[in-house]
């Protein structure tokens, strides 16, 4: 699902807005002054406040948010996140600009990469109500968490192609998890029922697709029923891992061997061996580790549906 389809309504005037931008991510210092001039040829006031250290975004959106019409970030996916747990249940809407290198909240919404593209339509755009994935130590999230494969793909991309490539240093680091097809021993455990199973990927995802709606992992999978859920891909070989691809594009979600869907509220993911894991692009310690749904506790500036 896009989304659009998330609960969304018209935005209040969007007079004056805080724009938190993280200078240490790939694109945020380089682009900030566009961001500004589109703000002001938009005719809203915007104050800019720079994070200085990680955590910081946190702090500076629990403490201004309530002045503001909409906070604004400009930084990676992490940047977000910090601000996601600051305003959840309350402050104003967040609107996202693509500041770091793998940008996935942004392409999942729909959001140009381009700021001055990005904000006119944020403006003008809808404020949707959705759910938020969150983690153990309390940090939320928009779009879900991977364990294994996507995981592997984002912490082996190239730092040195990361900095000139953004983005196409996670499709390296992609083709070379996909082509080692590492599996390991996953034991899920949803609202309170334990399944073993053998798995290459796991993905808790709160949006059913990512990517401009390019890639969906599941039927039925939206952002503000309350609920989580759980997609395991467990591909036996590269032509399986290549098929479940061609299927998820496709979006056919036939029933299929190398497939395991279940959701639920809460999620606790326990691996062997212990395996990387992501939140919306953003690297954690790792597995296992524990999730837990917070039914529409973010609200998010999106573009209007063309």
């Amino acid at each position: 699902m896009s989304a659009a389809t998330a609960m969304k309504f018209a935005p209040r005037r969007i007079d004056r807005v805080l724009l938190i931008v993280n200078p240490a991510s790939r694109r945020g210092d380089r682009i900030r002054r566009k961001a500004l001039k589109a703000f002001e040829d938009a005719g809203v006031d915007c104050d800019l406040m720079q994070t200085e250290s990680p955590g910081h975004a946190t702090t500076l959106a629990r403490n201004h948010a309530h002045k503001y019409d909409a906070v604004f970030t400009l930084g990676g996916d992490g940047t977000l996140m910090e601000v996601l747990g600051a305003l959840a249940h309350q402050g104003p809407p967040i609107g996202v600009l693509a500041g770091g290198t793998a940008n996935v909240v942004a392409r999942t919404l729909g959001i140009p990469l381009n700021p001055a593209r990005a904000i006119p339509l944020l403006l003008d755009g809808d404020e949707a109500l959705m759910d938020l994935g969150r983690l153990g130590d309390g940090r939320r999230f928009a779009i879900g968490v991977g364990v294994g494969l996507d995981a592997t793909m984002m912490s082996e991309a190239p730092a040195r192609l990361k900095k000139r490539f953004g983005f196409m240093a996670y499709v390296i680091g992609g083709y070379k998890a996909i082509l080692r097809n590492k599996k390991f021993s996953l034991r899920l455990s949803v609202d309170g029922v334990t399944y073993d199973l053998a798995a290459s990927a796991v993905l808790i995802a709160n949006f059913g697709a990512v990517l401009n709606n390019l890639v969906a992992f599941g039927d039925g999978i939206v952002q503000d029923d309350g609920l989580l859920n759980a997609c395991v891909f467990s591909p036996a070989n590269l032509w399986d891992a290549l098929r479940i691809l061609w299927r998820m594009i496709r979006k056919d979600f036939s029933a299929d061997p190398c497939l395991f869907y279940k959701s639920g509220r809460d999620f606790r993911v326990e691996t062997l061996p212990q395996m990387p894991a992501q939140a919306d692009g953003e690297l954690l310690a790792g597995t296992p580790l524990t999730v837990r749904v917070d039914p529409l506790a973010g609200c998010l500036l999106i573009p209007k549906k063309r």
